[in-house]
């Protein structure tokens, strides 16, 4: 098969492409456990359903797996898809060509998942594009999932799309679709650009004690 054309690709997937290669060794230069830090307590113990959208390089999906979880990484990237096949290629991660808003690869599964993870990706999706994103998102999540979320604040990279996403308007949108605040962070780059920062937000389908707790800093 060739090349994916520029036209064929998802709108929010613009400029990953052309640099898959150097993108992925910036991904991988930092590990799992470094970026998702304040929320490890609440990935399962146990071998579950993970679902990874946006994956990347596979290093998270590549790391859950090490973790004797059953991962799906889904990335609309060729490029990068390929990438992450080659370097975590007997991790048993499964890789699909699946995207937001509406991952209708995934959707006509019926699969569910104990884990969803969003890394880096939910300010790629336009506003209008956010709503259908969340009921997609909602209904490949186990009833007692959780969905993990970070999102990139800062200057846009040239070629690249990206949106403001305030933090409340995720919650908003997660609440009226019955998900509930496990955690809220911020938390520096880890690449050291200090015009970036983060936001990191665990949501459940299930409401939990630690809601009382939800750090917001």
């Amino acid at each position: 098969m060739g090349e994916a054309r520029d036209t064929d690709r998802p709108p929010g997937t613009a400029g990953y492409g052309e640099q898959a290669e150097r993108l992925a060794a910036q991904y991988e230069a930092v590990t799992f456990a470094e970026v998702h830090r304040e929320a490890l307590h609440l990935f399962p113990t146990r071998p579950a359903d993970v679902l990874d959208i946006g994956a990347g390089s596979g290093r998270d999906a590549a790391a859950l797996a090490a973790l004797g979880h059953r991962v799906v990484a889904a990335e609309p990237t060729a490029e990068l898809r390929r990438i992450g096949e080659r370097r975590h290629a007997d991790s048993g991660v499964r890789w699909v060509d699946d995207a937001l808003p509406a991952l209708p690869r995934l959707g006509a599964t019926g699969a569910r998942f104990d884990v969803v993870l969003l890394t880096a990706v939910w300010m790629h999706l336009a506003p209008d594009e956010r709503p259908p994103a969340m009921d997609a998102l909602t209904a490949l999540l186990a009833p007692a999932g959780r969905f993990f979320l970070s999102v990139r604040h800062g200057p846009v990279p040239p070629g690249r799309r990206m949106y403001d996403a305030p933090a409340v308007e995720v919650l908003a949108l997660a609440r009226t679709r019955g998900l509930h605040p496990l955690l809220h962070t911020e938390r520096p780059d880890l690449h050291g650009r200090s015009d970036v920062h983060w936001t990191e937000l665990v949501l459940s389908g299930a409401p939990s004690v630690r809601q009382a707790a939800v750090a917001h800093e």
